[in-house]
C-alpha cells in the first residue's frame, strides 16, 4: 500500500526534522552548555538582558546549522560513499543540495544579523567566523590537524558570548574556550576511529588514518587531559565556590568512562561515548557552573 502524502502542517514538519537530522541538531548540547556557561560568568560583573541572552541563542543555533549544513554539501560525494554515512539526507535523496544550499544560505544571513544585533564587535567578526566554521569542512583533505580545527571553530562560542555581552576582547574566558577546543577536538578523534579503514582508503586525513587506532586513542586521552586540566583551572580564574569542583570532579570521571568505552580493537561503543557521555559532559558542566552561581548569590 502506498503511503499517503503529507500535506500542510505534516509536510512542514517532516521538513522540519529532515533539516535537523541533516545538521545533528541533537548535538548542540555539546557547545551549548559552554556558551550558557560563559553568559552566567559574564554576569557576574556586566549587566546582560533578556534580548542580548535571546540573541545569543539566534546566533549559536544559526551558526551551526550553517556550518554543520556546509559540511553536508561538500561532503556529499565522501558521505554518500562511506557505508556508514551512506543514509545522510543529501546522499540519500531525502534532501537536494539546492534545498540544503538555500538552509545554509539562510542560516548564515541569521547568524549575520544576530551578530549585528549584538553590537558593531560582533558583526564585524561574525563573516570571520563563518568562514572558519564553513572551512573545517575542507580541512580533512589535506591534513590530519582536522580535528583541531573542528576543536577551535567550536571553542569560539565563548569567546563570542564574552564580546557579545562586554563589547570587548576576552579575558579569563579564554580558559573555558580552551576547555571546549581540548573536550571537542578528543571526542572528534575518537569519533573518526570509526571510518579509519575508509579514510585510509578515500585518502582522507585524520589522526586514526595518520597514526592508527591505538596511537589515537592514546592522543585523545591526553587531549582530554588537558580539558580536564583547563576545567580546573576555570576555578581559582573566576573565584569559584564549592560546587564547582564537584562538577569538575564528576567530568573528570565521564571523560574516564568514555575511554573505557572504547578499545582499539572494539569500537561498536563509540557512538555510546561520543553521545550520551559527551552529552552529560556538557550539561554537567553548565549544572556546576549555574548552581555554584546560585550558591555565590545565596550561600
Amino acid at each position: 500500500m502506498d503511503k499517503p502524502e503529507l500535506t500542510g502542517a505534516g509536510s512542514f514538519f517532516s521538513g522540519v526534522l529532515t533539516y535537523g537530522r541533516m545538521i545533528k541538531f541533537s548535538h548542540t548540547v555539546f557547545a551549548l552548555p559552554f556558551a550558557l556557561s560563559a553568559v552566567i560568568l559574564v554576569q557576574r560583573e556586566h549587566a546582560i538582558t533578556f534580548a542580548q541572552v535571546f540573541w545569543i541563542l539566534v546566533a549559536m543555533v544559526s551558526a551551526r546549522s550553517a556550518a554543520m549544513g556546509f559540511n553536508r554539501i561538500v561532503d556529499a560525494d565522501i558521505d554518500g560513499d562511506n557505508p556508514r554515512t551512506a543514509g545522510r539526507e543529501i546522499p540519500a535523496g531525502r534532501l537536494s543540495a539546492a534545498s540544503a544550499i538555500a538552509f545554509v544560505t539562510g542560516s548564515a544571513l541569521l547568524f549575520v544579523i544576530s551578530a549585528a544585533m549584538l553590537g558593531r564587535l560582533c558583526f564585524y567578526w561574525s563573516v570571520p567566523v563563518l568562514a572558519v566554521l564553513c572551512g573545517y569542512s575542507y580541512t580533512k583533505r589535506f591534513t590530519w590537524l582536522a580535528h583541531f580545527v573542528l576543536g577551535f571553530a567550536i571553542s569560539l562560542a565563548p569567546l563570542g558570548v564574552w564580546v557579545a555581552l562586554t563589547d570587548s576582547y576576552p579575558g579569563a574566558i579564554v580558559l573555558l574556550s580552551l576547555a571546549l577546543l581540548f573536550y571537542i577536538t578528543g571526542f572528534d578523534i575518537l569519533y573518526a576511529c570509526q571510518d579509519v579503514d575508509f579514510d585510509q582508503t578515500r585518502g582522507l586525513f585524520s589522526v586514526p588514518a595518520r597514526f592508527g587506532v591505538r596511537r589515537a586513542l592514546r592522543l585523545a586521552a591526553g587531549i582530554h587531559a588537558l580539558a580536564f586540566v583547563c576545567f580546573l583551572l576555570i576555578h581559582p580564574a573566576f573565584e569559584m565556590n564549592r560546587i564547582y569542583p564537584v562538577a569538575v570532579a564528576l567530568i573528570g570521571l565521564l571523560l574516564i568512562v568514555e575511554h573505557r568505552l572504547v578499545k582499539p580493537d572494539d569500537l561498536r561503543r563509540v557512538n555510546l561515548a561520543f553521545f550520551h557521555v559527551n552529552s552529560l559532559i556538557s550539561i554537567t558542566l553548565f549544572a556546576g557552573v549555574l548552581a555554584d552561581e546560585v550558591a555565590r548569590r545565596w550561600m
